[in-house]
């Protein structure tokens, strides 16, 4: 049972990719209140992993905070599809890929003190970059190749500083170090 008590809630605000919902409250101490949560879609982050050892990420340019950055394979759910299927879907689009192996890693909130989007992370394995992409007109990325071992210590130094790519990354690297032991 919640601490708080809604009293009203409208959507002050949408875009195509998110919504902002304004809550009225009541506080577990009894005071009114307001708070805001960006409502948005599921999304999907792959890490697509070559047969030659490399995981492909994209180096993107961020309008919200002016930096480049790098980053897995990533999208909010598409109408109609399923989050696997729009993993896929993103794969293609954004690196041109495509994957002979798909493993789930796991289900978790993105920004839950504000947000009630869920990430929803896959290890892509096989994958072949042999399609054409097919990036959104607001997409300004680089595609780059880029051995695991470096990828993770990227992920670990903080030169990664997209935390959902970073989560996705932590929570595949007991496979990913198996794929450096012994590779295929």
């Amino acid at each position: 049972m919640s601490p708080y008590q809604t009293t009203s809630s409208q959507i002050v605000w949408s875009c195509p990719w998110y919504r902002v919902r304004q809550d009225r409250i009541i506080t577990p101490d009894g005071r009114p209140g307001v708070y805001n949560v960006v409502m948005a879609r599921p999304a999907a982050w792959v890490i697509p992993v070559t047969d030659q050892g490399e995981i492909v990420l994209i180096y993107t340019y961020r309008y919200a905070i002016d930096a480049w950055c790098w980053e897995v394979v990533a999208g909010g759910l598409q109408e109609g599809k399923t989050v696997w299927e729009t993993a896929v879907t993103e794969l293609r689009e954004e690196i041109g890929g495509v994957a002979r192996d798909w493993h789930f890693l796991g289900r978790f909130y993105t920004a839950n003190g504000f947000s009630n989007e869920e990430g929803h992370y896959y290890l892509a394995t096989g994958v072949t970059l042999s399609e054409p992409t097919a990036h959104e007109s607001t997409e300004v990325l680089e595609i780059h190749p880029l051995p695991i071992a470096e990828v993770l210590r990227m992920a670990r130094a903080g030169e990664i500083t997209d935390s959902p790519s970073v989560t996705a990354l932590l929570l595949a690297e007991p496979r990913l170090r198996e794929m450096i032991a012994h590779p295929e």
